[in-house]
């Protein structure tokens, strides 16, 4: 049985659990998940869910509890990560004033793209994909300036990327947690081996 692990640290912790849950049971995959904080607790997971929130307070509380090399050491070993807002923040290689950024992914986001806590929104989007669009709701949300590589930018608004793939890993601007589409979370868990 495979662990789907989503980091409790901050952020839409049991959302992102529920969502999970869901698309685990509408694939129909012999699966788990469950919040995880530990050391030990993530060292075992299947998949990754680096959720929401503050990206420095959750830099911070991911260094101060030695879980960074863990998380590197997920990705080093192709378990599927996924970061959204803040995840994708700490999972950027190139973040202006941010010193938590985890050099996993090769794409470079800007911070507060689309403006402050007031100007947040939901828009439908296309996702390289994904058939019909996707509603997508975006919190105080970073946008990537630019990918590199093989990372494969998956949908942008207003010229700005929201949503990329680089392997196992996906980042996203937006919050999948938080709409009754489970698309992303089903590509996602599509990762596991």
């Amino acid at each position: 049985m495979k662990k789907i692990g989503v980091l409790s640290l901050q952020g839409d912790v049991s959302e992102h659990v529920s969502s999970m849950e869901k698309a685990v049971e509408k694939m129909e995959l012999d699966a788990f998940v469950e919040a995880v904080s530990s050391e030990e607790r993530l060292r075992d997971v299947d998949a990754l869910v680096i959720p929401g929130g503050e990206s420095t307070t959750l830099g911070k509380l991911i260094h101060m509890y030695g879980l960074a090399e863990v998380i590197m050491d997920l990705v080093k070993r192709d378990k599927p990560v996924m970061g959204t807002c803040a995840g994708m923040i700490l999972l950027a290689s190139r973040v202006e004033d941010n010193k938590y950024a985890l050099d996993l992914m090769d794409v470079e986001v800007e911070r507060n793209a689309f403006g402050r806590q007031r100007e947040s929104f939901e828009k439908d989007i296309s996702i390289k994909g994904f058939r019909g669009k996707y509603h997508a709701v975006f919190i105080r949300a970073p946008a990537i300036k630019r990918t590199w590589g093989v990372c494969e930018l998956m949908a942008e608004v207003g010229g700005r990327g929201v949503m990329a793939k680089q392997g196992n890993l996906i980042v996203l601007s937006f919050h999948p947690e938080l709409v009754h589409d489970t698309r992303v979370q089903e590509l996602f868990l599509g990762l596991l081996d």
